[in-house]
């Protein structure tokens, strides 16, 4: 009998796999992205201090105005921009990028571009 992929235990072994090898500092800290089906969330975590440094999301109330759909392209496009904006006026210039076991396209590759084009670099 055809056993079926638990999907979700798949994403988690790649995110424990990840989170073995990367790791934030205060100077520079762990861009992780995490997303659902209807909202997409970023922070910047040191894990040394394990310290929230920024954050952004889709339901934050600064954007939740310019935000139509919480989980399309447009909208992760609009995180990246607003977690590059807020990391930079902490003085945080470069980030190690954490893309939590999920595959580097779509709403997560957005949100990794346009927070390059803000100012960050990983």
């Amino acid at each position: 009998m055809f056993k079926k992929v638990d999907r979700q235990a798949v994403r988690k072994a790649k995110q424990k796999a990840i989170r073995r090898k990367i790791s934030g500092t205060a100077e520079r800290p762990r861009l992780s992205v995490y997303k659902s089906n209807n909202n997409i969330f970023a922070q910047l975590i040191d894990d040394v201090n394990a310290v929230t440094l920024v954050s952004a999301s889709s339901i934050d109330k600064e954007l939740k105005g310019n935000v139509e759909n919480g989980g399309n392209i447009v909208t992760a496009k609009l995180i990246g921009k607003a977690i590059a904006e807020r990391a930079v006026a902490k003085n945080i210039a470069s980030v190690v990028f954490d893309r939590s076991g999920n595959k580097y396209t779509g709403r997560i590759a957005a949100l990794a571009d346009s927070a390059r084009e803000a100012g960050l670099k990983f």
